[in-house]
């Protein structure tokens, strides 16, 4: 008798995007996301809004997911959902709808740690799943283990030692702000809009990087700090407003280079260390800041100068999605990892 597949419905709702995708036998059928512009004229992600937005989303992005899937909801074999991190009433939303989905149908309940499925992103398999070069860098969902990953998000910044797909550690983490954090108030200091990371990236593609020059943090062993770095920025770009009210107009190129030079910096040297120090040449980089050319281009460099193979999710899965949700549900499942109904979403979870 043939092997009833294993199919896994992923729902990811920690913030402000509402996801839900399907896994069939470790392959990715379907991967829908809902953004929420309803953020952008407040200048940052109002929770409240986040969480009724996601109550609206959550029924039609789910019926896409199954329907480009071609796979009826009784067919899943399991639900998988994102308990946490993030925010607490986005991430009941999608809880309360994962547990009641199961209930109705029957199946397991798989909860994911969002920063574990980040890392287990580069594991996805889809129809297009052959290597693709950027320069030597190859975007690829295969590293091999053991390896580390650097995972940077506008809420996370951090080291984690891989050993298995369920064997992670957090070598390094920040003490403060996260890297997406420094490049959206960065951006938002020179007036851009929020979302302000992928602006600050868009403009320091045509500028001088070397231009300005901004302080790092002295930070013992592998940990982050990005707070002194917002305040540097603030105050260097007030002093020179002072002097050129239009300062920030005529450079806005130079600064956004010379920023991000910084922030990237800073999160490389780290990993450097990370990977000496542990004789790993395995490196992979996960989260929304992963698909920052800068951070590509520095890695480039890494990579030719120390031998090292570097390996990027496709863009879809670098930001906050649900197929990462759901292979991590799928390897969950094939370890018999299930949840109870009685796990409660929260806030802060620790990988």
């Amino acid at each position: 008798m043939p092997t009833k597949p294993i199919i896994i419905l992923g729902i990811e709702s920690s913030c402000d995007d509402t996801a839900a995708a399907v896994v069939k036998n470790g392959v990715l059928l379907s991967n829908v996301v809902a953004d929420q512009h309803v953020h952008e004229q407040y200048g940052g992600v109002v929770p409240e809004l986040a969480s009724r937005a996601h109550q609206q989303n959550m029924v039609p992005v789910i019926q896409q997911a199954l329907q480009q899937a071609g796979i009826d909801k009784e067919d899943l074999s399991a639900i998988a959902y994102t308990r946490g991190p993030g925010l607490l009433g986005s991430l009941l939303v999608g809880a309360s709808f994962a547990k009641g989905l199961a209930l109705g149908l029957n199946v397991p309940l798989i909860e994911v740690n969002h920063m574990q499925a980040h890392v287990l992103a580069h594991f996805i398999k889809d129809e297009t799943s052959t290597l693709v070069p950027i320069k030597s860098v190859q975007i690829s969902n295969q590293p091999s283990f053991p390896f580390l990953c650097l995972t940077v998000s506008g809420g996370h910044t951090q080291i984690v030692m891989v050993n298995d797909y369920f064997d992670m550690e957090v070598i390094g983490t920040t003490l403060d702000d996260a890297a997406g954090e420094a490049f959206d108030k960065a951006g938002k200091i020179m007036g851009l809009p929020y979302p302000a990371g992928p602006l600050v990236d868009n403009h320091a593609q045509r500028g001088n990087s070397n231009a300005f020059t901004f302080p790092h943090p002295r930070i013992p062993k592998l940990d982050f700090s990005f707070s002194g770095l917002k305040t540097a920025v603030l105050y260097f770009i007030r002093d020179e407003l002072k002097k050129n009210p239009n300062f920030i107009d005529e450079n806005i190129q130079d600064l956004c280079a010379s920023i991000q030079k910084t922030i990237v910096n800073i999160l490389l040297d780290k990993l450097k260390t990370a990977a000496v120090e542990k004789g790993i040449n395995e490196i992979a980089i996960a989260g929304g800041v992963s698909a920052n050319s800068g951070l590509r281009a520095a890695l480039e460099k890494m990579k030719q100068d120390l031998d090292w193979n570097v390996y990027i999710p496709k863009f879809e899965y670098c930001t906050d999605n649900a197929a990462m949700i759901a292979i991590t549900g799928y390897f969950k499942c094939l370890n018999n990892d299930f949840s109870s109904q009685k796990i409660s979403a929260t806030a802060r979870l620790p990988l």
